[in-house]
């Protein structure tokens, strides 16, 4: 069962408001005042207009670098969900913690940092490492300026721990997310006058075309990566806006696309391929008008992640998590941006992915009291590698 301690500071996470488009300083100071009384220096990187910061803390200083534990502050909105309690209440009840940000995923961060005074007393003959990113849920941005700044300082860490909701079963692939926002200018004219004009949701729905047509080759075609339950790379298009009235061609439509590429799949050349496509519509589109065209915008770009049964950080994990086998997880998380860092990486953590983003999320004390031994038996691991 978890420590009156490690639940506190979990509780106390939860209650902090950090969704997304929040500041999350109040979260980050929390954690840098709690560390500097143990004698502990932050790194805080900051988003452009310093409302938001990253976290990277050392606990054994001296010794060589050694595992980080990562964690992302941010969590999503609940706006519209029907929760039957205050989402920040962070209540414990029937054998769980709720609140939104328990299970996704501030419990694994409370109780990690709960256990920064044993993991300062270990003989381990390696450091400790912090790592609380901002603005994960909306595109891993934050993380990127952590990795930047460690790379910066010349910080390697060995190996990295992402803390994402798996039950405490070590999980070493994940899809990537790629999404993109298309515009489209067109040329308007009333809708008698179709010849004069360019039809900007009629190109637009083209390409939306070539997208569904791109996921049903993937379906049909793609080699499959057993143990995902989609085991082949997915597109789809989320959002479409466009036209002020029926008897106006529009001019302008907008639509948002993504990409959830397998580990062995390029996103890369998928979206290259949409924009080969839509390229090759734009010269009948100037004929009639030369402004006319198509403009890309990438909205975030978060890496698969393949780590290996095998890595020395995922045999660790199953021996602290008492797992012996490993899993495979089908949202994306920070652990590819790690592993692409040249940091070994593995994703485990208290909770399930099931519960999170959803009405009355919670996550079990009993996962947190695995968690916080999980914890204690890195703090106690005399070797690594």
């Amino acid at each position: 069962m978890i420590s009156a301690h490690a639940l506190e500071l979990a509780q106390t996470l939860v209650r902090m408001n950090t969704v997304s488009h929040n500041s999350n300083l109040e979260l980050i100071h929390f954690i840098r005042d709690h560390l500097a009384k143990l004698g502990v220096k932050s790194r805080l990187t900051f988003n452009e207009d310093k409302t938001k910061a990253n976290l990277f803390a050392t606990l054994g200083e001296g010794k060589p670098a050694g595992i980080i534990l990562s964690g992302h502050t941010d969590t999503v909105p609940w706006d519209g969900q029907d929760w039957t309690m205050d989402p920040l209440s962070a209540l414990v009840k029937d054998g769980n913690l709720y609140g939104r940000g328990s299970a996704d995923m501030k419990a694994f961060i409370g109780v990690a940092v709960s256990q920064a005074e044993q993991f300062l007393n270990s003989d381990a003959p390696f450091a400790l490492h912090y790592a609380f990113s901002y603005e994960e849920e909306v595109g891993c941005f934050g993380v990127k300026e952590l990795i930047a700044d460690l790379r910066d300082a010349n910080i390697k860490p060995l190996a990295c721990i992402v803390g994402e909701p798996t039950s405490m079963i070590p999980a070493i692939a994940h899809k990537g997310v790629y999404r993109y926002k298309c515009c489209v200018r067109g040329k308007e004219a009333h809708s008698s006058l179709t010849p004069h004009s360019v039809n900007a949701i009629e190109m637009a729905a083209r390409v939306v075309g070539r997208v569904r047509d791109m996921a049903e080759d993937f379906e049909k075609n793609e080699l499959r990566f057993e143990g995902f339950d989609v085991p082949f790379s997915t597109s789809s298009v989320g959002q479409f806006h466009g036209g002020i009235a029926d008897n106006v061609v529009p001019r302008d439509a907008e639509f948002r696309y993504e990409f959830r590429d397998l580990p062995t799949a390029n996103a890369a050349q998928m979206q290259s391929e949409v924009v080969a496509y839509a390229q090759s519509l734009e010269p009948g589109m100037k004929k009639v008008a030369p402004a006319a065209g198509f403009e890309f915008e990438t909205i975030c770009e978060i890496p698969s992640f393949l780590g290996s049964k095998d890595d020395p950080v995922t045999r660790l994990a199953q021996e602290l998590s008492g797992e012996k086998g490993t899993t495979l997880v089908a949202f994306g998380t920070e652990a590819g941006l790690f592993k692409n860092a040249g940091i070994s990486t593995v994703v485990c953590g208290p909770g399930s992915i099931q519960q999170a983003h959803q009405p009355d999320e919670y996550v079990s004390l009993e996962q947190l009291g695995r968690c916080e031994a999980f914890m204690q038996g890195l703090a106690a691991t005399n070797a690594f590698g």
